[in-house]
């Protein structure tokens, strides 16, 4: 896993490079293909190491909509203007 500036790629032994949409949980991030942006992953993090789970567009978009009303609900408007404008690009 690395970053540049504020993103961040992990590389999927299959897909190649993945960059990171947004936090879901405290040990899980979502992660979708670095050009298509169309194969969208659910990456845990644990004491083995990452774990990839494949996610449909459709869950992936309803995880997406969470994270931004959570963000919305604690005033974290920087973090949700970021993100808005990810989910935007992405699903819209």
């Amino acid at each position: 896993m690395y970053s540049e500036n504020s993103e961040t790629y992990i590389n999927h032994p299959t897909w190649g490079l993945l960059y990171k949409i947004c936090m879901v949980d405290e040990n899980q991030e979502l992660f979708t293909t670095l050009y298509a942006q169309r194969l969208f992953f659910l990456v845990t993090t644990d004491a083995k190491g990452l774990k990839f789970q494949s996610i449909g567009r459709t869950e992936a978009r309803m995880l997406l909509e969470t994270r931004l009303r959570n963000l919305r609900r604690s005033g974290q408007s920087q973090e949700y203007d970021r993100l808005h404008s990810v989910f935007q690009r992405t699903f819209q």
